[in-house]
């Protein structure tokens, strides 16, 4: 069994993750979002504690991501590529195209990277030029779970810090 160890950003301590409390507008869908860069996670724990007015914590969990791959409905992102982009525009209007998946891992629409998709979602830079920009990025890296019995299953609590 191999494990990686994830990070939540955030203001709580969460113990036990639960999928479906989040919006459903963002890039992946409403899921328990974590990634496998620590400075990525206490980065946005830092930016919603200061919007928040609240300490920063970084939570931190072992995933068996291989017996997820192997187990569960799986979509992967392997850059900022056409699939991706059209994955993160139709999710931020509010399409379902997460809803199919269990887990989702890919880039994350951050700074570097969110005006390209807000030009490309207005219409003001066609489809060539956005993938253009976005092939000049090496994508961070954000994992979504999105089914509540494979997060029990396969991501452990192991502790929270402060950022």
């Amino acid at each position: 069994m191999s494990e990686v160890l994830v990070y939540h950003g955030g203001t709580e301590i969460v113990k036990v993750p639960v999928c479906r409390l989040g919006r459903r507008n963002l890039d992946f869908g409403q899921g328990f979002y974590v990634t496998d860069i620590r400075m990525q996670a206490a980065d946005w724990a830092k930016l919603t504690a200061s919007r928040m007015k609240k300490e920063a914590v970084l939570n931190r969990y072992r995933l068996n991501r291989d017996a997820i791959l192997a187990e569960a409905r799986c979509k992967l992102f392997c850059a900022y590529d056409r699939d991706w982009l059209e994955f993160i525009v139709a999710s931020r209007r509010g399409q379902a195209v997460a809803d199919e998946y269990d887990y989702i891992e890919g880039g994350v629409a951050n700074d570097r990277v969110v005006d390209t998709v807000n030009l490309y979602m207005l219409g003001l830079m066609d489809i060539e030029t956005a993938l253009g920009r976005l092939s000049q990025h090496q994508p961070n890296n954000q994992m979504c779970l999105l089914n509540q019995e494979i997060t029990d299953k396969y991501l452990t609590y192991d502790g929270t810090e402060p950022v």
